[in-house]
Formats: C-alpha cells, sequence, structure tokens
C-alpha cells in the first residue's frame, strides 16, 4: 500500500518503513511525530482511490529523523558570450529527513 501525499507544496510517494527527505520544515525537532493528512492518492493493493482534492481519513505519520540535512551542491553558472561576464555560484540545499511509520487511510 502507498499514498501520494503533499509536503511542502510536493508531492512524495509514501509507504511504511520508508525515508523522504523533504524541503526543511521550520520548528522540526529529533524524534518528534509529525502528520500530514493532504493525501492526493491511495493505492490499497490496486484499488486505487483519488481525492477531490484530498482523500478524507487519510494520513501519513511520520518521524523526524534529522531536521536538518544539507543536500548535494548545486553550481549555478551564468555567462553571456562575447561580452567577458560570467558569475558563478552555488549552495546547499537544505532539507529534513523522515521515516514514514505509519499509513492511515
Amino acid at each position: 500500500m502507498y499514498v501520494i501525499v503533499e509536503i511542502n507544496g510536493q508531492q512524495f510517494k509514501a509507504e511504511e518503513g520508508k525515508k523522504l527527505f523533504v524541503h526543511h520544515i521550520k520548528d522540526a525537532e529529533a524524534e518528534k511525530t509529525v502528520e500530514f493528512e493532504k493525501v492526493l492518492l491511495v493505492d490499497n493493493n490496486g484499488a486505487v482511490t483519488v481525492g477531490t482534492p484530498i482523500v478524507e481519513g487519510a494520513k501519513v505519520v511520520c518521524e523526524i529523523v534529522n531536521p536538518l540535512v544539507k543536500g548535494d551542491k548545486v553550481f549555478v553558472f551564468h555567462k553571456k558570450r562575447k561580452k567577458g561576464y560570467r558569475k558563478f555560484n552555488g549552495h546547499r540545499q537544505q532539507f529534513t529527513e523522515l521515516a514514514i511509520k505509519q499509513v492511515i487511510a
């Protein structure tokens, strides 16, 4: 059984026992339990339920494993040809690591 859940404006496929890396959640503390109720789709062994826009009564219970994880470095390079303009920047995105404890549908 899996569900499609919306977390911080992004959609993720969630199954029990899996881990997710989502955009940083403010006020997140390690080993704290959070619930997400914006479940958009439920697949229960082939029986698919699509929400309009969300599935009523469905939710995902997660535990915060690590509240702040840095992702891979992303390089940003700007250049204008024939003008001698070059600019090179980079950043590391911040994520929160979640462990999915329970999927209620």
